[in-house]
């Protein structure tokens, strides 16, 4: 019987419509809240109706190492001062191999904020930049 592995060291790539933004090593925020409104029915006290009223996103944080590919992101984001323009989304989730394990497209991406590295010759840190996105929920 074959075992796959779990995958212990997993990469994340990002792409807008179709377009690579490249490999992440960090993806915080993959998830979603249905919000439930409970009601009483009258002359029934068994139970009460949990009823579906809303679903929200969290917004997903992804991190990497500073690499070629932030000049990626750097056009991605300026874009957004043009004319917003809402692409879709794909974050895949693979192994250390380059096989897949997990993929999420993303519904009106856009993105909220970006962090770059610190460039302080005091703290001998590997420089990193964090990308925040906003999304309106997951495709099929």
């Amino acid at each position: 019987m074959s075992r796959q592995d779990p995958g212990s060291t997993i990469w994340f790539s990002l792409s807008i419509d179709g377009e690579s933004l490249g490999y992440f090593n960090g993806c915080e925020g993959l998830s979603s809240q249905v919000e439930v409104e409970r009601r009483q029915e009258g002359g029934n006290n068994g139970f009460v109706w949990q009823l579906p009223t809303r679903v929200t996103f969290s917004t997903i944080r992804l991190t990497r190492p500073l690499t070629p590919d932030t000049t990626k992101v750097a056009k991605w984001i300026s874009s957004v001062q043009t004319g917003i323009k809402r692409p879709t989304a794909q974050i895949a989730a693979l192994r250390a191999d380059g096989s897949e394990v997990a993929r999420w497209g993303l519904i009106d991406v856009l993105p909220v904020s970006w962090t770059g590295p610190s460039l302080d010759p005091a703290s001998p840190a590997v420089a990193t930049e964090v990308l925040e996105i906003a999304h309106h929920g997951f495709t099929d």
